[in-house]
This record gives C-alpha cells, structure tokens and sequence, in this order.
C-alpha cells in the first residue's frame, strides 16, 4: 500500500465531486492500484457550506502557504478556476516540486508557456485531462494510444450548455432565450452564461487540444469565434429542410506546417456521428493518418464525470512518483 497525500485548492462542485467520488470509490482504488489517496488540506473560504458529506473542518485552510509548505503534500488538485491566483498556485506548487492536476481549461489555455515551463523548472508532473470533454478520457488517448499517428483534423462538440440549448431548439421547437433558462435550472449553465454562449468556453479547449494534437500552439483570443446567441427557430428549420441540425462545432485543421481552426454554429448532416450527440454530452472526433476516424463521447461537464477525469490523473500520477 501506497499513501498519497493531497492538497486541494478550491471545493466549489467539481471540488466537492472530487472529494464525495474519492470517498466513494477509496476502497476500490485502494484495491485494485495499491494506492491509499487522501485529501488532507483544503484551501477553501466557505467551510461552513453545507456539501451533502461529512468533511473534517481541520482539514481546511485559507492560506495557500498551508498547502505549499507541507512536506507531505506531493500532489495538488487546482479546481479554483479562472486565470488568478488558479495559475500562479499551479506554477509555485510544480517548481517546488509538487506534481499539479486541474480541470481549469481557461488557466491552462491562456498560461500554456507559464505552466509548463514550471513544470519542468521543478521536474514536476502537470496532468489536465478535466479540463476538455469532462469525464471523456481525450486528452489521454491523444497522449499515449493515439500519439504514433499524425493528427490532420480535430473537430467536435465542446460544451455541454450550448448542445443543450441547440438540442432543446431542434427537438422541441424552443426558442433561444427559453432553452437557455431552462439549461440554467437544470444546472447546465451558469447565471451569466457569457463564456459558454459566446463559444469562450470552447476556445480554450480548442487551444488545449492543437497544442496537443497538432504541436502548434493558438491562443484562445486568436481562434475566430462564433456563439449561439444569434441562431433561431428559422435556422434551426432551415437545418432541418436540409437534412442537418446545428451544433456549435470547434474545428482545427493541420495541412503541413499550416494550420486553420474556428468556432461557429454550423450545419451538420444528420447521418454524422457529431448530429447524434445531444442534451450535455460532448464528444471529439479525431482523424489520424494512421487510425483514420476516432471518435470520443460521454458527458462533457458535471460534477462526477469530470472528478472521474480528476481522479484518473491523481492515480496516473501517484503511480508514477
């Protein structure tokens, strides 16, 4: 038996998914890699917030410093999202020498360079398999199974609020406005939804997945991008006459050394394997010069699935150190 401790930043809902999804699955992980996984310092603000699980309030700190300095911490869960403090934690605790795994697409998308140079300063593992497609192991395969090929194209659905809404307009004649409350009462969109309407949410990850598969890195800020905000019932049934539905596609191309991509509602005929993908589920479809089409689908965001993606890093690197 192995122990590993732990050091969590953040215990918001993929924070807290974290922590139940450990507690849940502790004696199957425990059996079948060897590996004791224990989350032994929180930094988190709202300790008295009520989780749905008994949570040990001396584990939780509000200062970082806590975290860093603690010896016995060797990996670090990032899950506070956004550009700041998320990405100068991230790069303090891998150039001490702590091995980081986050599920923030936005930090790692914009502070590629940063994080992964501090990464190698402090011969530390980064893992962020969370931070595109939730609970769908993408990054993974495109790393390890699929890594002998040379990738031509990436294109897919990246966000499980937008394939909501545009679901909900296609089968049930909804408007926008009224698909968008409704994904916000069920919890599949945020109260200000700007960064996932707007396509942002999906240029990050887009970014993420051509640095990866095609070793050319694009900031998110100069991917062309479309939302959905603007599309209608009259699009939606123009689609249709057409044998397509709409969905918010992100595209990357490499022809060479040159490489293409964007972000836009777009046309998809319904016999593609994209047009059957509905409601939250996202799903990545990938062509390799050796393996032809791949295809990757499960649910794109929530709590559990993405702690499944969390998680699997955690083990992956635990086993490594």
């Amino acid at each position: 038996m192995k122990k590993v401790k732990i050091g969590l930043l953040g215990m918001g809902n993929i924070g807290t998914g974290s922590y139940k999804v450990l507690h849940m699955n502790h004696g199957h992980i425990l059996e079948t890699t060897g590996l004791d996984l224990e989350i032994t310092k929180v930094l988190e603000v709202l300790v008295d917030r009520d989780r749905g699980i008994p949570i040990p309030k001396e584990i939780f700190t509000q200062d970082f410093e806590d975290i860093l300095n603690d010896p016995e911490i060797s990996i670090v869960i990032e899950l506070l999202g956004g550009y700041e403090p998320a990405t100068t934690y991230m790069e303090q605790c891998l150039e001490k020498g702590k091995h980081v795994v986050t599920a923030n697409k936005a930090a790692v998308a914009a502070n590629w360079e940063r994080i992964t140079a501090a990464a190698e300063k402090g011969g530390s593992l980064f893992r962020f398999e969370a931070s595109v497609g939730g609970g769908i192991p993408c990054i993974n395969a495109i790393t390890t199974q699929l890594s002998a090929n040379v990738i031509t194209e990436v294109m897919g659905i990246l966000n499980g609020t937008t394939n909501y809404i545009l679901t909900k307009m296609g089968e049930e004649g909804k408007e926008y406005g009224e698909a968008l409350k409704e994904a916000q009462e069920k919890g599949f969109a945020e109260a200000d939804p700007t960064a996932d309407v707007e396509g942002h949410d999906v240029a990050n990850k887009l970014s993420i997945l051509m640095s990866l598969c095609f070793g050319k890195r694009v900031h998110p800020d100069d991917i062309p991008t479309t939302g959905i905000t603007d599309i209608t019932k009259e699009d939606i049934a123009d689609a249709e006459s057409q044998g397509c539905v709409i969905k918010l596609i992100a595209n990357g191309v490499r022809n060479g050394d040159e490489v293409t991509c964007f972000i836009q509602p777009t046309y998809i005929n319904k016999n593609h394997p994209l047009a059957g993908v509905k409601n939250e589920f996202n799903a990545l479809f990938l062509k390799g010069n050796a393996v032809d089409d791949v295809m990757m689908y499960g649910k794109g965001a929530g709590p559990f699935p993405t702690a499944s993606a969390v998680l699997g890093d955690v083990i992956e690197v635990a086993k490594l150190v």
